[in-house]
């Protein structure tokens, strides 16, 4: 297996929608809802999140996660809630180099696939890191890949999505879906 990346660990941390809540008053409406609203996962980012400002980054991402409550000793619950989680944060990876942020108003993004392969049994109630990076972006589609690893450095999962990621100037062409102008 890849060795998984040094990082600090989530006690070093703040969770996802502290940072949120900090820039919430620039945020859209909707955006704001949905970052600050308790969720059934933690999140703690490595890379402090550009929620509000367009920032070119490379892409590449690590957040630590876990799930807000203790589960059951059922290792099918833990690879469904896997399956869910491994959506956030993927195809959004491949958007930084872009200087593009869904909390800005000005991106669309939509999933065209997305797998998940299973190399190990984990807890998800368990910090585990979730190790993002997108070899490729380009005439409107996204491509990101990710790592599963347990705190203790086991890789457990790997995923893949590619999708639509469309920028736009809201001077010129605003969004046509009218929820996302909240």
């Amino acid at each position: 297996q890849f060795d998984m990346p040094e990082v600090p660990m989530p006690e070093a941390l703040v969770d996802a929608r502290d940072i949120a809540r900090d820039v919430g008053d620039q945020l859209p409406a909707k955006m704001r809802r949905f970052m600050t609203e308790e969720r059934p996962f933690e999140f703690r980012p490595v890379e402090p999140p550009a929620f509000v400002h367009r920032e070119e980054r490379a892409p590449y991402m690590h957040v630590w996660v876990r799930a807000g409550d203790r589960l059951p000793d059922d290792a099918d619950l833990h690879r469904a809630m896997l399956a869910y989680v491994s959506d956030y944060e993927l195809l959004g990876t491949s958007a930084l180099p872009h200087g593009l942020r869904y909390g800005t108003g000005q991106v669309q993004m939509a999933s065209l696939d997305h797998a998940l392969w299973f190399h190990r049994p984990m807890r998800v109630d368990d910090w585990f890191l979730y190790v993002l990076d997108s070899p490729n972006a380009s005439g409107g589609r996204g491509f990101a890949r990710g790592r599963i690893y347990t705190r203790d450095g086991m890789l457990c999962a790997s995923t893949s999505q590619e999708g639509v990621v469309r920028g736009w100037d809201e001077r010129r062409d605003p969004p046509s879906h009218p929820a996302s102008q909240e």
